[in-house]
């Protein structure tokens, strides 16, 4: 008799606010489709059933923030045979990584009547920057096309099949008129990653880079536009500095520096 495999998938939570795992949560007609496929072992947000790993495909969201979860992701890894992690927050550090460029110290002692109760490292940062990571699915929150094509392409053995192109050129896709040519609103559209739609420019608006920064980046080419399209440097600095603050300040130049 053969005994067949069932790949177990577990999804696990660090500092974030959840939005990516409701996405997952929100595929419900798809997720049934997979229910005979794949078991689920470890997922919180949708269950209090716990299984031990080692898991086939996990899937984690949230940033690294404590010393705690720094420890806690080296455990899920080694406990994981292919590890996605899934959203701004895993993949960039996430809005909170505006600690980044301040003092987290004085942050604690004005917010907190107890600071020394918080125990917080001084910066927010990806997953990748302290495990190996076999895939990173962008956005805040993910896109659940997008997921769902990581989900099948994990266990289908296959690379997922998600194009590394801005958000021009899902623009140019739906046939939206560019809103930063047609009207000079200032947009990212040029350096984010696709996967979104182009959902800001649809409606008028410049794209807030959602989903970091596109494979091919040329940030310095772009400030020159934004300032053109009114944002002087301090308005550029808090344009690009929302939820991938972390990774859109890797190509930053002088213009979007943080300031002492």
């Amino acid at each position: 008799m053969t005994v067949t495999h069932t790949p177990t998938l577990a999804v696990f939570k660090l500092a974030s606010c959840d939005g990516c795992q409701l996405t997952l949560l929100d595929c419900e007609d798809e997720l049934l489709g997979l229910a005979g496929t794949v078991r689920v072992a470890h997922f919180l947000e949708a269950s209090s059933r716990v299984e031990p790993g080692p898991y086939d495909l996990t899937l984690v969201e949230g940033s690294i923030t404590t010393a705690a979860d720094a420890e806690r992701i080296r455990a899920i890894r080694a406990a994981s045979r292919h590890l996605v992690t899934i959203g701004a927050c895993a993949t960039a550090g996430g809005i909170q990584a505006l600690r980044d460029f301040a003092d987290v110290d004085e942050f604690r002692r004005t917010v907190y009547a107890r600071p020394d109760y918080i125990d917080t490292l001084a910066t927010s940062t990806p997953v990748s920057a302290h495990v190996e990571v076999d895939f990173e699915l962008r956005g805040c929150p993910i896109d659940r096309r997008q997921l769902l094509e990581v989900l099948t392409a994990f266990l289908a053995g296959r690379k997922p099949d998600i194009p590394n192109q801005s958000v021009c050129f899902e623009c140019k896709r739906r046939g939206t008129v560019c809103v930063t040519v047609a009207r000079g609103t200032p947009c990212l559209g040029p350096v984010t990653h696709a996967g979104c739609g182009a959902l800001c420019p649809a409606y008028g608006r410049g794209c807030y880079g959602c989903f970091g920064p596109a494979g091919t980046v040329n940030l310095p080419a772009l400030i020159p536009v934004l300032h053109r399209d009114g944002l002087d440097e301090r308005d550029t600095e808090r344009f690009l500095r929302t939820f991938n603050a972390a990774a859109f300040d890797t190509y930053a130049t002088d213009d979007t520096e943080a300031r002492p």
